[in-house]
C-alpha cells in the first residue's frame, strides 16, 4: 500500500485482514456465542471438547472441536432418515482439518479399498 492510500474497510473485515497478513492464513468471520448450561453437565461437555480435540490435533480451537462433535451427531441421525448429506458435510469438513500429509494418505488409502 502507498503511503496516504485508505481503504474503507468495516473494523471486523480489516481485524481479518491483517491477520492474514500476519499469519498468513485466511481466517473466516466469527461470532462468540453465549448459552447456559448446568454444572452438572460441564463434565460432559469437557469431556467431549477434549477427546474431540485429541483426534483433531491439539492445534484445533474448541470451536472447531464443538463442530466435529455436533457435525457427528447430525450426520448419525440424519443417516436414519437417509439424508446424508450431514454426512457428506461433516466428512468434507473434517478431511479440510486433515494436514496436508495425513489428506494425502487418506486419498492413496481410499484408492487402495476401492
Amino acid at each position: 500500500m502507498h503511503p496516504g492510500c485508505t481503504i474503507d474497510l468495516p473494523r471486523e473485515e480489516f481485524k481479518r485482514e491483517v491477520e492474514k497478513h500476519l499469519t498468513g492464513q485466511e481466517t473466516e468471520p466469527w461470532e462468540i456465542m453465549y448459552f447456559k448450561v448446568y454444572k452438572s453437565q460441564l463434565p460432559v461437555i469437557e469431556q467431549a471438547l477434549e477427546t474431540a480435540g485429541l483426534m483433531l490435533g491439539d492445534e484445533k480451537s474448541r470451536g472447531y472441536c464443538l463442530e466435529m462433535i455436533c457435525a457427528d451427531f447430525l450426520a448419525g441421525a440424519n443417516l436414519e432418515s437417509g439424508d446424508i448429506k450431514a454426512l457428506r458435510l461433516a466428512l468434507d469438513r473434517l478431511f479440510g482439518l486433515l494436514p496436508t500429509s495425513e489428506q494425502q494418505e487418506f486419498l492413496e488409502n481410499l484408492g487402495t479399498t476401492s
